[in-house]
């Protein structure tokens, strides 16, 4: 057990030595200086790898990211690219490592919102967070799982705001295992909404205490005896392309799983609204699901604030802002969230299958 501490305490170490290179070459990152050969040499040297071993081979893909970011940092967007702990990688290792295969998801509903909410106004800004309703930040490691910690952070989070128990965490490597009858596929990619469903029919989820997550795909030793959290009525999906039913469903009801398509550079992301215009922008483009836990305005732009699975020290403490009302990457077609108990803002009349 000790042995263990040590080692997660290393990696914690090390992820977060590479936080302060942008603070150190912060005139290099922002076009100020110049960036040569030699000052990447140095940034290299300082840069801790969690995956690779030092090489001219990595020197190369860490050199051309330094060129990315600083390219992207001088021009005039609404949000910045900074040096992580994927800076040594390409696009496509990242893509290997991070992402799920392309999703369709065509998810349906055939609930329907009382009037009440549908036309329900809303604060300009709210976030989720603020109210101690969101678990910590987790890491995916290399795997395509971020459906399963989209789903488990958003049941953890409905969990927590119906009052039901404070502070749980749920079992991911449960979802990756167990869930593949529900057209979900462990570590190449799945939805929540399948994975809501899932969660349903087999009666609940473990801790992650009894099934901790281990980034792989393995046989399937679900225990229904000791689940901990159920979804009596699976997923509400929100009306495909309709971001202000999201923001409403998001102030309301609690924090949404949705997906949307990464694609180059954002793997660098490091604050600011992430806004770009060559991404995909349908149900056949996700690549990558993560957790709404809020929404706001940032200098004039409507953002979605958004929890990742890459751990804490990505992004700004594991999260990014992304452009609101814009169907940015396909962000408003593909969200759902847990219906633990019946779903008291619907019509009466709607009969849950």
């Amino acid at each position: 057990m000790i042995s263990k501490i040590i080692l997660a305490l290393t990696i914690v170490c090390l992820a977060t030595a590479n936080l302060h290179l942008n603070y150190k070459f912060r005139s290099v990152l922002t076009g100020a200086e110049p960036l040569t050969e030699r000052i990447a040499q140095d940034i290299y040297m300082s840069f801790k790898s969690l995956k690779y071993e030092r090489s001219e081979y990595r020197f190369k893909v860490f050199f051309e990211t330094l060129k990315e970011i600083k390219a992207h940092n001088a021009g005039e967007h609404t949000w910045r690219q900074g040096i992580n702990d994927f800076a040594d990688m390409t696009f496509e290792e990242f893509k290997q490592d991070r992402l799920m295969a392309p999703q369709n998801c065509s998810a349906t509903s055939t609930l329907k919102l009382k009037e009440e909410f549908v036309n329900a106004a809303i604060p300009e800004s709210y976030e989720w967070q603020d109210y101690g309703m969101v678990s910590p930040v987790k890491n995916q490691g290399s795997c395509g799982s971020c459906w399963t910690f989209s789903t488990v952070g958003s049941m953890e989070s409905h969990w927590n705001i119906l009052g039901k128990g404070k502070n749980l965490t749920f079992s991911e490597q449960q979802l990756v295992d167990c869930a593949g009858d529900f057209d979900n596929h462990g570590c190449n990619g799945g939805l929540p909404s399948h994975a809501f469903e899932y969660i349903r029919h087999v009666g609940g989820l473990e801790s992650d205490l009894t099934y901790p997550y281990k980034a792989k795909t393995n046989p399937c030793v679900h225990r229904p005896e000791i689940a901990v959290a159920y979804c009596r009525r699976g997923s509400y999906n929100i009306t495909q392309g309709n971001e202000a039913e999201l923001a409403e469903r998001l102030y309301n009801a609690g924090p949404v799983a949705v997906s949307f398509q990464v694609i180059t550079g954002f793997k660098n992301y490091a604050g600011g609204v992430y806004t770009v215009t060559n991404c995909g922008k349908t149900t056949q483009d996700v690549n990558h699901a993560v957790l709404a836990t809020g929404y706001g305005v940032e200098k004039g732009v409507k953002f979605w604030n958004i929890k990742n699975s890459w751990g804490a020290t990505w992004g700004v403490n594991g999260y990014f802002k992304m452009e609101r009302d814009a169907n940015m990457c396909a962000v408003a077609q593909c969200n759902s969230y847990p219906l633990i108990d019946y779903p008291r803002d619907f019509e009466p009349e709607v009969v849950v299958a």
